[in-house]
């Protein structure tokens, strides 16, 4: 099963809030079992697409420098399900961020319903802090989301003057 769990973003403004969705489509795998006759988006799922949003913000505001880990989840609120054929819009805003860590307020929304809102705490940790096995690298910028980024920033420069 893939981990990526957001389709692309929409908005980013550097150190200030990132705006990411993601398409819920019956043909993803978990909405056959999650439930039958009803496809829910289970939530876990929907924190976790928060969390790469909010992550890949914090990442970027300090040029990737330190692995970012997520380190807590807080006063996270539910609204109502996300079903199959719906959109949701991720949002994360900074809060604060400093040498330790950091703290985006995020909302997931279906249109204008809000499907749940809350806060997320971030880690920086170097690669001594992580636990043995895991590559020397920036294992959570090295792949499917800073290229989202990427292609997000592509699509939004201006076309080059001239003729």
């Amino acid at each position: 099963m893939r981990w990526t769990w957001i389709d692309r973003f929409v908005a980013f403004e550097s150190g200030k809030s990132a705006t990411a969705v993601k398409n819920l489509s019956l043909a993803e795998d978990h909405f056959a079992d999650h439930f039958p006759g009803f496809p829910v988006m289970p939530a876990p799922l929907i924190l976790e697409g928060l969390a790469q949003t909010g992550g890949i913000l914090v990442g970027e505001a300090r040029q990737y420098r330190e692995n970012v880990v997520l380190a807590k989840m807080s006063n996270m609120k539910f609204h109502r399900d996300a079903l199959a054929g719906e959109q949701l819009t991720y949002t994360t805003t900074l809060i604060d961020l400093n040498d330790t860590g950091a703290r985006v307020a995020a909302t997931a929304r279906s249109g204008a319903d809000l499907v749940v809102e809350g806060e997320i705490l971030f880690a920086h940790a170097n690669p001594s802090q992580l636990p043995p096995g895991l590559p020397d690298t920036k294992f959570v910028f090295n792949g499917e989301l800073t290229h989202l980024l990427r292609m997000a920033a592509a699509v939004s420069k201006p076309a080059a003057a001239g003729g």
